[in-house]
């Protein structure tokens, strides 16, 4: 069974919760060679989410694309890290599990904002698509976009180089006006626009939205689409705690958020920044998986 022929045949798809915040509780978040020279920290993270319930982990590969890992580093080696990644995730799955293979933003800009073109954008998303897709993820999932066009390019990317299905979640600021991302892109707009351009899942994934205020962005991308929706929420809004920034929302609280995120429409759930293992098992409890 492939990846979305589960989601087809299953209510409710688990995800896992977050890696970075995980990391940082480990005092190695930020090293873009955790793949390599922490991989032990970072099967144990997968592991703690399998663990807790879910259906599918998300590789530690979120920004590893060539512009990104560029602008950190002459030191590095985008095959090495990127296949790293898909490698670590596979080794802890077992029957019924998937591994998602992680693709985010290059943290530029297209033109007229920037001064990349589309073309160039797609290229770059190929390079890590490609290695990904070779190593055996999955899917693929395109996450924490901004920028509905960026998001497309990716799209793109991924369909021109594997058969495999492709999620692309977006991440939005705000709920209204039927819900923006920071560079104002609706998730009307987004919803119509990817299903345009083949995606096989779309979603909402942390932003600046709680768990319950997702739920408003599922019902819109519900009344713009007929494909799988996914929601990741962050375990509640960021703060600042003297000059560390922190997720403080409960496990219950969360799951509280999640749920009517499912009953909006979501069938495809798990967590993004702050969220930990508790909080899935929690979730995975609620909807049955424990």
């Amino acid at each position: 069974m492939d990846f979305l022929e589960f989601v087809q045949k299953n209510e409710i798809t688990l995800l896992d919760g977050a890696m970075g915040t995980e990391l940082k509780k480990r005092d190695v978040m930020g090293n873009f060679k955790n793949n390599i020279e922490n991989r032990e920290i970072v099967k144990d993270i997968h592991k703690s989410y399998l663990k807790a319930g879910s259906d599918a982990i998300i590789t530690n590969t979120f920004s590893m694309n060539r512009l990104y890992l560029k602008d950190k580093s002459k030191d590095y080696d985008l095959d090495l890290i990127n296949k790293a990644g898909v490698k670590l995730a596979k080794e802890v799955v077992g029957p019924n599990q998937f591994v998602l293979g992680d693709i985010s933003s290059t943290g530029k800009l297209l033109k007229p904002y920037g001064e990349y073109e589309e073309e160039q954008f797609i290229e770059i998303f190929q390079e890590k698509a490609r290695i990904l897709a070779d190593e055996g993820v999955d899917a693929f999932i395109i996450e924490t976009m901004v920028d509905l066009r960026e998001a497309v390019t990716a799209l793109k990317a991924c369909k021109s180089v594997a058969d495999l299905p492709v999620i692309v979640s977006l991440s939005y600021n705000t709920i209204d006006k039927g819900g923006r991302t920071v560079m104002g892109n609706s998730a009307a707009e987004a919803a119509q626009k990817l299903q345009k351009e083949d995606a096989d899942i779309i979603g909402t994934n942390c932003g600046s939205l709680d768990p319950k205020e997702m739920a408003e962005i599922v019902k819109v991308l519900k009344d713009n689409t007929d494909l799988p929706i996914m929601v990741e929420p962050n375990a509640g809004q960021p703060k600042l705690k003297g000059e560390e920034t922190v997720y403080d929302m409960e496990p219950d609280v969360f799951k509280e958020g999640i749920m009517a995120c499912i009953k909006a429409g979501a069938e495809i759930v798990g967590g993004c920044c702050g969220t930990t293992p508790q909080h899935i098992k929690e979730l995975s409890k609620e909807i049955g998986k424990d």
